[in-house]
């Protein structure tokens, strides 16, 4: 009987190899912040002028610097932007500019909603980076901060008095949630 291999530690098979998984993390991240920046546009371009535009303003410039943080990462590391960026071009400026027509709360819930899960999705990648890795750390740690400052702007801003405020969330949650699961691989 002939013994297989070891296999590394917490690798299973068809996990992504480091370098892989450091181009998914560019890729998606990337991608994220892309799609932050369409859905703020988008919210503005029908918000603008409201009591949130000043608020939403601020946000849409912190994502902007992610976004071109992550713009670096993929030239430094020559790692290709998600094939799918022309859809969130226009998803993400969809999804912000649907949900602010549908009033304030509703697009509160919707950074509500998004930010909950790029706040799991950003813990998730700090606990697989290394020491090697620390700038990258250090900006997703920052990153990550300022992505929970926006859900509290939208709870402190009443997303969770939207009309049927679980079934938008939840629904922002899933979309969300399969987007990250793309963007990493395509």
């Amino acid at each position: 009987m002939t013994q297989s291999a070891p296999r590394k530690r917490g690798r299973l098979p068809g996990d992504p190899l480091p370098d892989d998984r450091l181009a998914r993390i560019c890729r998606v991240d990337h991608a994220g912040e892309y799609g932050a920046k369409r859905i703020y546009e988008g919210q503005i371009a029908v918000m603008g002028r409201g009591r949130h535009a000043q608020t939403l303003r601020h946000m849409a410039d912190q994502e902007l610097e992610h976004l071109q943080y992550f713009e670096k990462q993929l030239v430094e590391r020559q790692v290709r932007p998600t094939l799918l960026q022309p859809l969130w071009h226009v998803a993400g400026f969809a999804l912000g500019a649907g949900t602010a027509l549908m009033g304030e709360r509703a697009a509160m819930a919707c950074t509500v909603a998004v930010e909950e899960v790029i706040d799991g999705h950003y813990a998730g990648q700090l606990a697989q980076l290394g020491p090697d890795e620390q700038d990258l750390k250090d900006s997703i740690t920052k990153f990550q901060a300022e992505e929970v400052q926006h859900r509290d702007i939208g709870l402190a801003n009443g997303a969770e008095q939207a009309v049927a405020y679980p079934l938008l969330s939840a629904a922002i949650r899933a979309g969300t949630k399969a987007v990250i699961w793309v963007a990493e691989r395509v």
